[in-house]
């Protein structure tokens, strides 16, 4: 196909970088040779960030990143760079601080101008064409004729992009007490939706890591309100049109407060977290829609993302093209009634009950999404018939949607391969193989992670961030590093093979070296090798995806159990006192950091399983829910050199101890003797 344009992004391998490789505007990745250009030219950078799935990044680009009359403005005065965010979250995180600061508020696509060097003085997210480029004109004329109010401006906002990041000294060597985490959750509670679950607002985000610790602290201090609270939203979260009830899978967000019309990005992190935090939640219930749940996201992450050559994709677009042939958000996941009807024949009526083909389930121009409201009891007893017979019902009408949903045009696939998104796909495939007993996902955990560590490993020892085309060229981040030490830790856990843990802490130990901030105590996000940003930012506030160090400070409590010399329990202790204060003050923006006060405050158990049938007890015992514990096991004599292990084989017993810093109980055969040690 001929092309009237072409920049230089032609030569990158990111999805999002390359649907603008044939825009008029001139953009260039992001490189310190960009940057060296900006300076002898002497010209402002106009950096714009994205993503794949992102719709008002699409938008934009067909307002104005296609215009030749805004190209042609954008090329005569700016030196532009276009970014995918998930590529370079590192960039991502200064600029969009930066709009937060000159704004009060971010999103995407995230436009920011500076000066050559980097430092920002302006930004703004969608913007249609008249406004883009009435913006775009002040600010070349501005840049020209006063270019020292415009360094001035920009130094002191980059001064203001440091001061962000900045954590006050901590005022207490004492750690956060359980009484001042009840106080903490107890105030958290005021923000629960306890009738549709979540919190109270729309958008309504999943937030994994928020009810991970709500469970962890439920389950720890015996509360049923807070259980209950968790379960409420797992189960509207499973309901609702948020999950994909053909073909699974989870999408971004809600728009509304019932979890029913969603963001309709599937992404892969956000899978990866849901298969873990849903695996746990069956661990702990028993809950058979739990169980459905990880086995209906898996199914979508294995057929819909899925690299031939191992690995995963990131995500599949919002947008896919309607039946006139445009793209629309949703059209190859909605219905309408006429649609269900010609092709459920007699099934419709008790199908349209079930996912609420009604009021309830409409969504706008005569789409609906399905959405679920009541359980297979309930609609079971309404239409005289036993919850066998529904399930047939529902299933066959599955299928046949399914197969005729399979006829649409599928959404856009960004078929890139990030570490840490991996990471936490292979945590929640362990998760799913331990709590739920599949050995089936146990092994793709495994061959995962053997994909990870050829494709991905550096030379150094170090890892990449990305991988496409079979290269890797992105030195990762500390979110790459964090997310798959806990993975590997995990990953021994269930395998009992030492090389995981020995690369966990090999990978430990990389980040110590390379990523330790001087004086704070942290981590910072990128190495110290990488130096072409304004910043080397410090990530302490849990987000959708658990802040980085926060996942390094759990990594560092987890191996300081099993490995207690090393020196790992001191810096996890000058972290957690580091941020401290802002626990206290933001106790939902830091859940990931809170267990680390049920760890503390509650007892933990270091579990070894010895002896001939270790595997089998060690099973047993890892399929239930016990978050403040480690379990190691070995079924054979020279399998381990671990402290724990010594002088406790024997050839024809296999025993379990229960362990607490290193001092164990009476070891017992059975693994519910040793729950029962636990309780």
């Amino acid at each position: 196909m001929e092309h009237a344009f072409t920049n230089d992004l032609i030569h990158e391998s990111s999805p999002y970088l390359l649907q603008h490789a044939h825009n008029p505007v001139d953009w260039k990745p992001w490189n310190s040779e960009v940057l060296e250009l900006a300076q002898r030219q002497n010209k402002p950078l106009l950096i714009s960030i994205g993503y794949a799935a992102c719709h008002w990044c699409h938008v934009m680009e067909e307002e104005c990143f296609e215009d030749p009359e805004v190209a042609q403005l954008m090329n005569a005065h700016f030196i532009n760079i276009k970014i995918d965010r998930e590529e370079r979250p590192d960039v991502d995180q200064i600029y969009m601080d930066a709009l937060q600061l000159l704004t009060g508020r971010g999103g995407w696509p995230l436009n920011v101008v500076a000066m050559p060097d980097g430092k920002p003085f302006w930004g703004a997210t969608y913007l249609p064409k008249d406004q883009w480029m009435s913006a775009l004109t002040q600010l070349a004329e501005l840049y020209k004729s006063d270019p020292g109010k415009i360094q001035e401006y920009a130094q002191k906002l980059t001064q203001g992009v440091h001061a962000m990041q900045l954590l006050d000294s901590p005022q207490s060597s004492a750690q956060l007490t359980m009484g001042q985490l009840d106080a903490l959750v107890e105030d958290w509670t005021q923000y629960f939706d306890t009738f549709l679950g979540g919190y109270k607002r729309a958008p309504k985000f999943m937030m994994p890591n928020n009810l991970d610790f709500l469970m962890h602290y439920g389950f720890a201090q015996q509360d049923q309100a807070i259980l209950t609270y968790v379960d409420t939203t797992l189960t509207r979260m499973a309901y609702g049109g948020i999950f994909d009830a053909l073909g699974g899978g989870f999408s971004r967000y809600s728009v509304d407060t019932k979890w029913h019309v969603p963001h309709f990005e599937k992404m892969l992190y956000d899978n990866g977290q849901l298969i873990s935090l849903y695996a746990r939640a069956y661990g702990r219930s028993k809950n058979t829609l739990y169980k459905e749940t990880v086995e209906k996201s898996i199914s979508f992450v294995e057929t819909e993302l899925k690299a031939s050559t191992g690995g995963y994709y990131s995500s599949l677009d919002a947008d896919s093209l309607n039946e006139k042939g445009e793209l629309e958000e949703g059209a190859y996941y909605v219905w309408t009634e006429d649609q269900l009807r010609a092709l459920l024949s007699e099934d419709f009526e008790l199908f349209a009950q079930y996912y609420n083909i009604n009021s309830y389930g409409l969504w706008e121009e005569g789409n609906y999404v399905l959405i679920r409201d009541k359980s297979d009891e309930e609609i079971a007893s309404q239409f005289g018939i036993s919850t066998e017979e529904l399930h047939k019902v529902i299933t066959r009408c599955k299928e046949v949607l399914i197969k005729a949903r399979n006829q649409r045009p599928r959404p856009r696939l960004d078929d890139k391969i990030l570490t840490s998104w991996n990471a936490l796909y292979l945590q929640g495939l362990i998760d799913a193989g331990r709590y739920l007993e599949r050995e089936d996902y146990l092994q793709q955990a495994v061959v995962l992670g053997e994909f990870i560590e050829e494709h991905l490993r550096r030379e150094d020892g170090g890892l990449y961030r990305n991988f496409k085309n079979n290269k890797a060229s992105i030195p990762a981040f500390l979110e790459d590093y964090a997310a798959l030490i806990e993975a590997y830790l995990s990953l021994y856990e269930v395998s009992s093979e030492m090389r995981w843990l020995n690369r966990a802490q090999e990978l430990c130990t990389y980040c110590l070296e390379h990523f330790s901030t001087e004086e704070q105590n942290l981590f910072y996000y990128t190495e110290a090798s990488q130096q072409e940003l304004i910043r080397r930012s410090i990530e302490t506030s849990d987000n959708v995806i658990s802040a980085s160090n926060s996942m390094m400070f759990l990594n560092l409590k987890k191996l300081s159990k099993i490995r207690p010399q090393q020196g790992y329990a001191q810096r996890a202790t000058q972290m957690q006192l580091r941020v401290q204060e802002l626990l206290q003050q933001h106790a939902q923006g830091h859940a990931n950091w809170l267990h680390g006060v049920l760890y503390d405050t509650q007892a933990f158990y270091e579990i070894a399983v010895v002896g001939p049938q270790a595997k089998e007890s060690a099973q047993d015992l890892l399929a239930e829910y016990r978050p403040n514990s480690f379990l190691i096991w070995k079924s054979s004599e020279n399998q381990s050199d671990l402290a724990l292990f010594q002088n406790r084989w024997l050839d024809d017993t296999t025993l379990i101890y229960v362990c607490q810093e290193g001092s164990c109980q009476l070891p017992v055969e059975k693994p519910l003797d040793a729950l029962n040690q636990m309780n």
